[in-house]
């Protein structure tokens, strides 16, 4: 398209060259018309014309060197969008056309420590830093927040375990754009060492936030082992 305007501001320009041209063969003979000739076209109208019609060419000029320079940059663009296409051809070829999300990681990343994650005076995401996977980038370590990327139907789970004194203190809720879905709780009883874990299966459109949520005042414990858990994972688009 920009190519086929340059073209026709070339004609255009070649156009306004030819009657300048025309006008300048004007000048030259009308000297040698009769008195009534003079009186049809003054010198002072034919130079007015030139001038007008130098301007134009110079205006037509610019113009094919502004769309020049807008076809180099179509063809950059064109050559940038197929590179891209080709990228995600290449993608659907390995994921066979279907996004891949999955994502697996264990609330301490620090060897041989152990220890408790609280209390904290308000509800806190934990952070799940030994990542051990993430398929797709939609876990954040570093915020311990899921963030869906592709809409569609998602499983999660996660895992706690509460402290080791007794009388247990562990509250922990998986969460949906700051709302609890489900939970797990322990602050009750004269034993220690208990775990538990729960589950969900929701819908998620593009932008959703989901992390498992430490609640004011409550406390986890983890070691080496890595009790404490967060995984979940696409199980189709919607």
């Amino acid at each position: 398209m920009l190519q086929e305007r340059f073209q026709k501001a070339l004609r255009t320009k070649g156009i306004a060259v030819f009657l300048l041209a025309l006008c300048c063969c004007l000048s030259g003979t009308q000297g040698q018309g009769d008195h009534e000739d003079q009186k049809t076209c003054c010198p002072s109208d034919t130079c007015s014309l030139m001038k007008e019609l130098t301007s134009i060419g110079e205006k037509l000029g610019a113009m094919g060197e502004k769309l020049g320079t807008m076809g180099d940059n179509l063809r950059l663009m064109e050559t940038r969008l197929q590179t891209s296409e080709n990228e995600v051809e290449e993608l659907k070829r390995l994921t066979g056309g279907r996004p891949q999300v999955a994502f697996s990681a264990a609330l301490w990343d620090t060897g041989d420590a152990a220890g408790n994650t609280g209390p904290f005076t308000t509800s806190i995401p934990l952070q799940y830093k030994k990542v051990f996977s993430n398929t797709g980038s939609s876990y954040n370590p570093a915020t311990g927040i899921f963030t869906a990327m592709v809409k569609g139907m998602y499983y999660f789970r996660f895992t706690m375990m509460n402290n080791l004194n007794t009388p247990p203190n562990s509250v922990v809720c998986l969460t949906k754009n700051g709302q609890r879905l489900v939970s797990v709780w322990d602050t009750v009883g004269s034993d220690a060492h208990d775990s538990g874990s729960n589950a969900v299966v929701i819908p998620l459109e593009v932008g959703d936030n989901v992390y498992v949520e430490l609640q004011a005042n409550r406390l986890v414990h983890d070691d080496k082992m890595n009790y404490n858990t967060f995984s979940g994972f696409l199980l189709f688009p919607i």
